[in-house]
């Protein structure tokens, strides 16, 4: 049997065109990068940057008892939000190893959840299950949904001659509203991945090429960004990658997610194993960390303390905004502190560094 053919996502014509370098990712053909990875990662943090993240996936939830539901299915408080407004938030198994990390927005008549696209059909079968007994709609959106991310300082100036009201531009940080964008009806939400300010867009499948050249045409330079500079960029403010730092086999506490748990409330699949980390901490704890002289970490490669194995590095990269070796990793809660230092052995050559705060670059949309 010859194997499955990645999927494209409307905007591979643009990518191709473009000369994007191409790659498989959860089953996608998506950009890896447009020829120069530090270049597009550097735009990001300087200007703007614009990414397909098509792949992701979509969910709908509606009905009279779709908060009830989402109070079973999600970790963090879903009533703390009203129409207008998203959260992060995560899906547990019932034994508290994680399905996902999410976001879920509230719009006026139901909820919206857009989650990893590896996860797409582990989500949409927790939700299901979820569904079963309850008086709520549920529907899988992804095949129908585009999504645009337009991320970096200069966002507004590129967004603003395609909108059509300023609402998109007033959004404070992970606010959603319903806009026209390039003449196509879209969601419009202050959310992204890479610690700059930006928004992403979500549009109708086959409408996305007309955003996509309107913001490529715009008087603003708009630098196209494929799936590497996302992941240094995200590396750098410390976020989670699913597969990376999040899986089955650890719950959201020693992730550093406590934020994203409800708890108070603690009535969600899998909070018992949660409440269990609350009273009796994990024994190893995500950390950043980076390294003082020249190396490039990678995942799976040793941590040391004081010549003691303290971990394992989960996420490594080189830095473009720090220009040194930066990454994640679980180490021994006891060894966990900020400027602890470490050595990370890197294809048998030990390269010192240390335990740093996140995030590791200074910008964050929750101060821009």
């Amino acid at each position: 049997m010859s194997a499955i053919s990645p999927r494209t996502t409307s905007l591979y014509p643009r990518h191709v065109a473009a000369g994007a370098k191409l790659g498989d990712f959860a089953g996608w053909q998506m950009p890896l990068d447009y020829g120069s990875p530090r270049g597009e990662h550097l735009a990001v943090r300087g200007s703007v940057g614009l990414f397909d993240v098509s792949h992701m996936g979509q969910i709908e939830v509606a009905g009279r008892e779709a908060r009830s539901l989402l109070a079973w299915a999600l970790t963090n408080d879903v009533a703390a939000i009203g129409p207008g407004q998203g959260q992060y938030t995560l899906m547990l198994t019932d034994e508290g190893g994680v399905i996902d990390d999410l976001i879920v927005y509230a719009l006026l008549d139901r909820y919206l959840l857009v989650v990893n696209a590896a996860n797409r059909d582990v989500c949409w079968a927790r939700i299901c299950e979820g569904a079963e007994g309850r008086d709520v709609e549920v529907a899988e959106r992804s095949d129908e949904i585009a999504m645009l991310a337009l991320q970096g300082p200069d966002w507004a100036k590129a967004l603003e001659p395609l909108a059509g009201s300023p609402a998109p531009l007033g959004l404070e940080y992970f606010e959603i509203t319903e806009d026209m964008i390039a003449q196509v009806p879209a969601l419009v939400a202050r959310t992204g991945y890479t610690g700059e300010p930006g928004v992403e867009i979500m549009c109708p499948w086959e409408l996305a090429p007309r955003i996509w050249d309107a913001l490529m045409r715009g008087s603003t330079s708009v630098t196209p960004a494929g799936l590497v500079a996302r992941d240094t960029l995200r590396t750098e403010m410390g976020y989670p990658l699913y597969g990376n730092e999040l899986g089955r086999d650890r719950g959201p506490i020693a992730a550093g997610l406590k934020w994203a748990c409800d708890a108070a409330g603690l009535a969600f699949a899998g909070a018992e194993s949660v409440r269990r980390d609350l009273e009796h901490p994990p024994s190893e704890r995500l950390v950043a960390f980076a390294f003082d002289e020249p190396g490039i970490p990678r995942p799976g490669q040793s941590v040391l303390v004081s010549d003691v194995l303290a971990g394992t590095v989960t996420s490594g990269t080189l830095s473009p905004s720090l220009e040194c070796g930066i990454g994640m990793a679980y180490v021994r809660s006891d060894l966990a502190m900020p400027d602890t230092a470490i050595v990370v052995d890197v294809r048998g050559r030990l390269r010192r560094g240390h335990i740093a705060r996140r995030p590791l670059v200074a910008r964050s949309p929750r101060t821009d």
